[in-house]
């Protein structure tokens, strides 16, 4: 059963994977990654895999799950990041 602590604690894994996904949504759409760090993501992905195994260690379901969701995000930033760079570098082929 939750606790009402968990209920806060699930509460703002929503609001932050809820601000986390707008933010790559509107980056994505900026259409650039002009400013998006490459070392922000490794630091972002080590740090959420260090926190999910320090919070299953704990026992702490909101934790593992917020730094999954967390991790999830990074990834997906990095993969659109990833190929937003490999379109802009590549050589104009004259198709529109």
């Amino acid at each position: 059963m939750e606790q009402p602590a968990d209920l806060l604690g699930w509460a703002a894994t929503a609001v932050l994977i809820a601000t986390l996904a707008r933010q790559i949504y509107k980056q994505h759409q900026a259409g650039s990654v002009e400013g998006v760090s490459t070392w922000l993501f490794v630091g972002q992905i080590t740090a959420s895999v260090l926190f999910i195994v320090y919070s299953a260690l704990l026992g702490s379901t909101v934790f593992v799950v917020t730094n999954s969701l967390i991790l999830v995000t990074a990834v997906v930033g990095q993969v659109l990041a990833m190929r937003r760079r490999k379109a802009q570098n590549a050589p104009a082929t004259g198709r529109k």
